[in-house]
């Protein structure tokens, strides 16, 4: 008894909806039923294509994969790139020391000499945020090693310019075998 009630209700309710809805133009309705006659009437906004919203989910997962892999191929050729501003920034700072041997001279330039030894021992830690199947980091490391390695040469450079370097045969004379005797001299009158 109390269903019938319930339902005797709810098609009242439907009905007076319906003319409700009817009557005035401004009301739409919210179903996404595409033969209502009231979807009909409210066009879509502008931008919107339903097309666009029925995309396949494969199609989309794809898409954003290449964009990842693009992103990450980015960021690796970034990441290879940032040694030639530190090259800049320390041969900067050596040219400012000076070519004397001092305190601030000989730190800029083993500053300049452990940067790209420790740099090169972890390239694989550096470009390991990167790594895909579809990005190739080939190119970036060795550009990576090759800017890093411009930054060991110019502390090298640094370092013979300093005098730090044994270049000359004056560095090893130390190592070097005694002189032979070519002549002797003798006689004399010892005076007491």
């Amino acid at each position: 008894m109390l269903d019938l009630d319930f339902s005797h209700q709810a098609k009242a309710i439907r009905e007076q909806v319906e003319v409700m809805v009817a009557g005035r133009k401004w009301a739409v309705c919210l179903t996404d039923n595409s033969t209502s006659p009231c979807s009909l009437d409210v066009p879509d906004p502008p931008g919107f294509s339903r097309a666009s919203s029925e995309q396949d989910d494969s199609t989309l997962s794809r898409q954003k994969k290449e964009a990842e892999s693009t992103w990450k191929a980015q960021k690796a050729w970034e990441v290879a790139q940032a040694p030639f501003k530190n090259l800049l920034m320390m041969g900067f700072m050596m040219w400012m020391a000076g070519s004397t041997v001092h305190l601030f001279s000989i730190g800029i330039t083993f500053s300049a000499l452990w940067q790209p030894i420790s740099a090169l021992q972890g390239v694989g830690k550096v470009f390991e945020p990167y790594k895909d199947r579809k990005v190739d980091l080939l190119a970036p490391k060795l550009l990576f090693i090759a800017l890093n390695l411009g930054g060991l040469a110019l502390g090298v450079w640094k370092l013979n310019t300093l005098g730090l370097l044994p270049t000359h045969a004056s560095d090893w004379v130390s190592s070097l075998p005694p002189a032979q005797e070519v002549e002797y001299s003798g006689g004399g009158i010892p005076l007491y």
